[in-house]
């Protein structure tokens, strides 16, 4: 059983190191198509809330969070190979950030084709969330289990 969830986290993570190095090879100067999606994406945002807070959002460099989510799921992924609850917390967080940004199938109407696609993107990511916390229940259910047994006491004769 231990080589199966070794593997299995092995596959978990490389989705995310694997995304990771995609990101990392078209980063470019001026951060490649994830920063260039990002931005319309981080554009609209920021309008909606300036819209319903009344409030202006600071303008961020897109790259600068193209490049703190690469690192996101670099670590997160190697962390998580190795057993590590941190890692999942990591990646979680990644996804909780990311998805409704890049995911605004909301921004649709049901008749464009993108809501179907962005819909069906999210429901992935939100799949993903729902392992990742599966693995952090299971890990510290098993870590409970392990505290409340007694030691063994040694019998004098």
């Amino acid at each position: 059983m231990g080589f199966v969830s070794f593997l299995g986290r092995v596959l978990f993570a490389s989705l995310f190191i694997l995304a990771a190095w995609k990101m990392y090879n078209e980063f470019g100067t001026d951060g490649g198509p994830a920063a260039k999606e990002l931005a319309m994406k981080f554009a609209v945002l920021q309008k909606n809330l300036s819209s319903k807070l009344g409030v202006r959002v600071p303008d961020v460099d897109v790259r600068h969070l193209v490049a703190i989510n690469i690192v996101m799921k670099v670590i997160g992924g190697v962390m998580f190979v190795f057993y590590s609850s941190y890692a999942a917390f990591l990646m979680l967080l990644n996804l909780v950030l990311t998805t409704p940004i890049l995911c605004d199938f909301y921004n649709y109407t049901p008749d464009e084709p993108n809501h179907h696609i962005l819909l069906y993107e999210f429901l992935q990511s939100m799949a993903l969330c729902g392992a990742l916390l599966f693995f952090l229940g299971m890990k510290n259910s098993i870590l409970k289990r392990q505290r409340k047994k007694k030691a063994t006491k040694t019998k004098t004769v």
